[in-house]
């Protein structure tokens, strides 16, 4: 049975020391996915109407370009991420690149992710202060929190 990773990767310092330990613990016939969960903004690119206020709308331009920027710059951080785990022995077809669009939030949707299959779950700590932690927790912690069947190694 082939052993399958899924990576949260958010294009932090903490997501890439992540991918550095998947590559320099795990065996290298695992399968990896490396997963990135980014805002959906097109629903709102595509709203044109009152709903929006007059400031949103005169930088709506500005603003679809910018996330479109975004999923680019994911999608070369991703990239740099694969090319760091073939550099480190796994084949690159045993390496994917996935990304989506956040649908129930963050932390719920990797859950939902790790659920097709998966058998560990590696992802960076996030160094948010302890009070933001405390009002709004984190990623590492949510996924923690509601995660059942499946091992999670969050890495500092």
């Amino acid at each position: 049975m082939e052993k399958k990773l899924l990576i949260a990767f958010d294009n932090s310092e903490n997501a890439m020391k992540a991918v550095e330990v998947v590559g320099d613990t795990f065996t290298k016939d695992h399968k990896v996915t490396i997963l990135s969960i980014i805002p959906d903004t097109a629903a709102v690119c595509s709203i044109c109407g009152s709903e929006l206020s007059p400031h949103f709308m005169s930088q709506k331009d500005a603003f679809c370009a910018m996330e479109e920027r975004h999923k680019t710059i994911m999608k070369e951080a991703q990239e740099k991420a694969r090319q760091l785990l073939i550099k480190k022995g796994f084949p690159s077809e045993n390496i994917a690149l996935k990304i989506t669009t956040i649908i129930k939030g963050v932390a719920k949707d990797i859950v939902h992710e790790s659920m097709s299959g998966y058998d560990t779950v590696v992802m960076g700590r996030r160094g948010i202060s302890s009070v933001k932690e405390f009002f709004l927790g984190s990623v590492s912690h949510k996924v923690i929190s509601i995660s059942k069947d499946i091992s999670i190694l969050v890495v500092e």
